[in-house]
């Protein structure tokens, strides 16, 4: 008999929606996330111990890129959008099953929120409400391999933008965000076929703002901030 998966928890974000959000948890250790527990599972018993541990595995659903079937490659944005690879040598979310699995900093762990137990993370790469499948301590004797090897992804792996955000257009944004939209401004939030000096605007939905930019060459600039409806 298969397995049957359910929720145990949901991440809170900054992000409305995917655009933007960095393509690996960790790129921007910045971001920060709350996982709720859905309440069949907010027994603080289950959490015993978790608080000796500085990092966790969150393996949780791409719940926004659910598909019909599956394609044995898929196109690696950071490679321009235009060059196959094999899904299993990818994070793509178009997957048989669409798991994801994010490395997070552990900040803290809230047992007594009204919606507790509560974890505070740090770096994730989720959209907020991403359905949590499973949460499992990181081990650094086990998990870190110093002398793994990264594919094709080592010749894309130092790649950012120099971002240009006016001080005015910054200060519309809480203070305490400010450094986390400049890292995922960094990362080049542009879908992989769009890395072209077109002249069009985009827009990343971030902490309750459409941050609107272009970018010329290497170098993105933010042209307006305008609060979400």
């Amino acid at each position: 008999m298969a397995a049957v998966f359910e929720p145990i928890a949901r991440i809170r974000t900054d992000f409305p929606s995917k655009f933007g959000i960095p393509r690996q948890s960790g790129l921007v250790d910045a971001l920060k996330g709350r996982v709720v527990f859905e309440p069949k599972y907010r027994d603080p018993s289950a959490l015993r111990g978790l608080e000796g541990y500085s990092h966790v595995w969150l393996l949780w659903e791409f719940s926004e890129s659910v598909m019909e079937g599956w394609s044995p490659t898929v196109k690696p944005p950071r490679l321009g959008g235009n060059r196959r690879m094999g899904v299993f040598a990818t994070r793509s979310p178009f997957r048989p099953n669409p798991i994801g699995l994010s490395c997070v900093r552990l900040e803290g762990i809230d047992l007594n929120a009204p919606d507790g137990p509560v974890l505070y993370v740090a770096g994730a790469d989720l959209m907020d409400g991403t359905p949590i499948f499973d949460i499992k301590p990181y081990l650094p004797h086990a998990d870190c391999h110093p002398e793994a090897t990264g594919g094709f992804s080592d010749a894309v792996k130092d790649y950012a933008l120099r971002v240009d955000f006016p001080p005015r257009l910054l200060a519309l944004l809480p203070p305490d965000r400010h450094e986390a939209i400049l890292q995922v401004l960094a990362q080049d939030p542009r879908p992989g076929y769009k890395h072209k000096d077109d002249g069009r605007r985009y827009g990343v939905s971030f902490a309750g703002f459409d941050v609107r930019f272009t970018v010329a060459g290497d170098v993105l600039t933010v042209v307006e901030v305008v609060p979400l409806p």
